[in-house]
């Protein structure tokens, strides 16, 4: 039941577990079982509760409107069993509007095409306390954080049965052992909230407290996450709370009135999605959006929260033309509530889950995304680098003998690289809508395209920032990414597909085992170019070093085809310099140049440093070496 303080919290846009309170709570009353129901309808004359005990029938369970002038709606109704299906009836004082609405906090919805919502209980008896008791060191900013992006419905299918998507439940473990296999420290589930349209990959929710029906039930979801968790692998959620779609029975025009959305399409439409976006000035609704949050943080143990569409919600003139706009009260095109939710939101999670991340997809220039309220930043946890996609991949786009004019695009990205807590994406976004498969990005042939891809996983995997790839880049799949069909698993009985899986399992254990690789991503003093100029060659090379300064890695790039004898690169330290990868091993698909090992550096000032290697670098290839203590005879 709701009190006189969770009113007042709910007013004031503070309340953070609304989902205690509202929506429908099985439960009893005077001696029956049934189910207590809270609905926010201010602008409703009449409200019922409709559903599969009471033959959907208008009049059969009213409920009252609580005389605070909150605009709530209740009541217990008799007979609700678990599972069953229910909707609010909404009568609105406006207009004749009436409509049968799902339940904004329900907790399990009807599998679409249906639309109804589920009485539900949340019970399940988790076996992931090892995890959640370590899992502060697993998500820290100093962490290694390689992150698996996924869509569930289209990781792997079942041919044989009408080619369906596996259950929550069925994919638990096979996933599970996959992502260990190849080394993941994350994995992050695109959309799981309930969304009527499957072809929107779950990025037009209706149900913000519902994990998807077309998968299983929530505890089948909470198995989900259990076993990955039971596996040492943190689970990230992709969280929608920029825009929502215009389903009649969701929360557009809920009751009669722009509720939950702005009134004027200048501020309430979007253009690009054809949804509604959020009244972020309204308390109201700040409240249910923080409250989903950390719904999922609260029940579903998930380790982080990566906020989509941020940018779209910073600025008020986002997808739109002069004159389709409401400037803010300074006359600028910020967003100001909407950066308050956005710092209510952060300050809330980090509060109440300090061993959490939020990330941001935000690709514009905003200041302090991921630097903390107090300082004034947007709080975030960390912020995905779009620029350094964007020039990466446009770069490696290129033809190789023009690379050399365009070197700046991958030399660009040091600049700004410790502005903001970095994670560097390869996302689904980039293998959609014709842009073609990362592999089909390379130029090339056969050999020159997987060469061109190890390369680019291994400058990624170098380069400061967290990782994330999208799900079927790993082995190189051909096919652009399609959500009606599974990933071409099959190829992996290819040497070259199967090369490429498994250099990017390497990747992951090499990067989980050097703490230069990851300890120090967002600070200047782990990342040291040594020569950053070569342009002519094509060539990059750059140290990454761990706290305190030893155990330097060099990373080494040739972006050419042209394989380059007796290259020098200065370092830091003599000795014997192991080598700790080489993309163009012939296990990976390569050639199989390299430098038998490693190299003993040569008392020879070059770079500015007072030793030297003089390498072997193969065609299209990337190396990292790091000096070890004795020398080898």
């Amino acid at each position: 039941m709701l009190t006189d303080h969770d009113i007042y919290l709910f007013k004031e846009g503070t309340h953070a577990r609304l989902y205690e309170k509202f929506g429908c709570h099985l439960g009893e009353r005077d001696g029956a079982a049934g189910a207590h129901f809270s609905v926010w309808a201010p602008n409703a004359q009449r409200v019922s509760a409709i559903g599969d005990w009471n033959g959907w029938n208008q009049d059969a369970h009213p409920l009252a409107a609580r005389a605070d002038g909150s605009g709530i709606w209740e009541g217990f109704v008799p007979g609700v069993e678990h599972g069953q299906a229910y909707k609010y009836f909404i009568d609105s004082r406006f207009g004749g509007y009436s409509v049968d609405k799902a339940d904004p906090f329900a907790f399990f919805a009807e599998a679409p095409p249906r639309t109804g919502s589920r009485a539900w209980n949340l019970d399940y008896d988790w076996g992931d306390a090892a995890w959640m008791a370590s899992r502060r060191g697993a998500n820290a900013l100093d962490a290694p954080m390689s992150i698996y992006e996924m869509h569930l419905g289209s990781w792997r299918r079942v041919p044989e049965d009408a080619n369906r998507s596996l259950s929550y439940r069925e994919i638990a473990l096979p996933l599970a052992e996959y992502v260990s296999e190849m080394g993941f420290t994350h994995v992050e589930l695109m959309p799981v909230t309930e969304h009527p349209f499957y072809g929107s990959w779950g990025y037009q929710t209706t149900g913000y407290y519902a994990p998807t029906a077309r998968y299983g039930d929530p505890e089948d979801f909470m198995y989900l996450v259990d076993i990955l968790h039971q596996r040492g692998i943190g689970v990230i959620l992709d969280w929608v709370p920029s825009h929502f779609p215009s389903d009649e029975h969701g929360l557009g025009y809920f009751d009669g009135t722009a509720l939950y959305e702005h009134a004027d399409p200048k501020q309430g439409f979007h253009p690009e999605w054809k949804s509604a976006i959020f009244n972020y000035g309204r308390n109201e609704v700040r409240g249910f959006l923080v409250s989903s949050a950390l719904y999922w943080l609260d029940r579903y143990h998930v380790d982080g929260l990566r906020v989509d569409g941020v940018a779209s919600m910073l600025y008020l003139d986002y997808g739109r033309k002069e004159g389709e706009w409401v400037p803010n009260q300074y006359g600028g095109r910020e967003n100001i509530e909407a950066v308050e939710f956005l710092r209510v939101l952060n300050q809330a999670v980090y509060r109440d889950h300090p061993d959490v991340q939020t990330m941001a997809e935000e690709s514009t220039s905003w200041p302090m995304v991921s630097r903390p309220v107090y300082l004034g930043g947007l709080g975030f946890g960390m912020k995905w680098n779009m620029g350094w996609m964007h020039d990466t991949l446009k770069y490696m786009s290129q033809d190789s003998i023009h690379r050399k004019y365009h070197h700046d695009q991958l030399t660009f990205s040091i600049w700004y690289a410790f502005f903001e807590n970095f994670a560097l994406p390869l996302s689904h976004d980039e293998v959609v809508y014709g842009k073609g498969s990362l592999i089909n990005k390379m130029p090339g042939d056969a050999w020159r395209q997987f060469a061109n891809l190890r390369l680019l996983f291994g400058y990624m995997w170098g380069h400061p920032g967290k990782k994330l790839l999208f799900m079927g880049g790993e082995f190189g799949q051909r096919r652009e990414w399609a959500h009606e069909g599974s990933l071409e698993w099959h190829v992996l009985q290819h040497p070259d597909h199967e090369g490429m899986r498994r250099w990017v399992a390497d990747l992951n254990r090499l990067y989980r085992s050097e703490p230069a690789l990851y300890q120090v991503d967002f600070d200047q003093s782990g990342f040291e170019w040594v020569d950053c100029n070569d342009s002519e060659q094509s060539v990059l090379t750059f140290l990454r070093k761990p706290r305190g300064g030893g155990g330097a890695v060099l990373v080494v790039c040739n972006f050419t085809p042209v394989p380059r004898t007796n290259y020098i690169v200065g370092v830091p330290t003599g000795g014997y310099w192991k080598e700790l990868a080489n993309s163009d091993a012939t296990l990976y698909g390569g050639s199989g140049m390299g430098n038998l090992g490693g190299v003993e550096a040569a008392p020879v000032a070059t770079h500015g440093r007072f030793h030297s290697l003089a390498l072997t670098l193969p065609p299209l290839s990337v190396l990292m070496f790091k000096q070890e203590a004795a020398a080898h005879g």
